[in-house]
């Protein structure tokens, strides 16, 4: 039996989240074309005969500017310390050079046995994979080199198996049912924060914040009360949208996603709030969990 920890990191926009939600074969980790979706670490647990695979994917990692943005991609390099196994993932079509860079240099640091996974292959030309291939093995000694596709599931069951076999002997870290740590009511933060994503433009998902506020669970149904947080007074009207159009949108495609994780009908009450400059302030992140 093995079992242990496996840290997903990479760029913004690599496909960790993706990758995560593929291998579970069920979504825990939002995702958008956007990068920098992720803020949080997020585990996923795949038990299989012989392993359980504790999956913790990361924020993407990448030179930060806001505190906001500085505490996050803290997290994910404090991740590399807190685990036995590296998957660096790369984006093979859209690389970016400064967070490969950077990423490179803190595995240099860290005495962890790494699996390097090229995402994307199937948009991508076989010789250009090959090439990229033989360009990393000369920066860093990985254990294996896997292309992959996460979207696609393509020999992402020979990336599991390569991550099996690379783990330390050991029992069952968790009851073999469980399939992730983080709670209901991170899930409805994060639905909600995808929605913003997915559904507005410019600045404003990078300006945005939610919090729950209520999470009280009823015979019939669950009521939740959450404020989306932006950062000035514009970005408001922005995410409340003409006749309060772009609000409905973000919460009846949120409601319908925390029906079908919860099990229950969800009465969902969404508010709009300024917290100016929130991503600056340290005490405002701590309350928002960005510690």
């Amino acid at each position: 039996m093995r079992s242990g920890f496996v840290g997903i990191i990479g760029a913004p926009n690599a496909g960790k989240s993706t990758l995560l939600n593929q291998v579970l074969g069920q979504k825990i980790s939002i995702t958008s074309k956007k990068p920098q979706t992720t803020r949080d670490r997020i585990v996923g647990i795949v038990n299989r005969s012989e392993s359980q695979i504790i999956f913790v994917d990361t924020p993407g990692i990448h030179k930060s500017t806001t505190l906001l943005n500085k505490r996050i991609v803290d997290q994910a390099l404090l991740a590399l310390e807190d685990v036995d196994l590296i998957l660096f993932m790369v984006d093979v079509v859209s690389r970016n050079y400064s967070a490969e860079k950077l990423i490179i240099s803190q595995l240099h640091k860290v005495s962890k046995p790494v699996i390097l996974a090229m995402n994307k292959i199937d948009l991508a030309k076989k010789a250009d994979v090959f090439k990229l291939a033989e360009e990393f093995q000369g920066l860093f000694q990985f254990r294996a080199v896997i292309p992959v596709s996460a979207k696609g599931n393509i020999q992402v069951e020979n990336l599991i198996e390569e991550v099996e076999v690379s783990l330390p002997e050991g029992p069952r870290l968790y009851p073999e049912e469980t399939f992730t740590d983080i709670s209901e009511k991170f899930m409805v933060k994060e639905i909600i924060r995808e929605k913003v994503f997915r559904l507005t433009g410019m600045e404003i998902p990078y300006s945005s914040a939610v919090t729950v506020d209520a999470f009280d669970v009823e015979k019939k149904l669950i009521l939740i009360h959450a404020s989306i947080h932006v950062a000035r007074d514009s970005q408001k009207g922005i995410i409340i949208g003409k006749k309060g159009a772009m609000l409905t949108r973000i919460g009846t495609k949120a409601r319908k996603d925390m029906e079908e994780m919860l099990g229950s009908k969800v009465l969902l009450k969404l508010f709009v709030k300024v917290t100016k400059d929130w991503y600056s302030r340290g005490r405002t992140l701590d309350e928002f969990g960005y510690k």
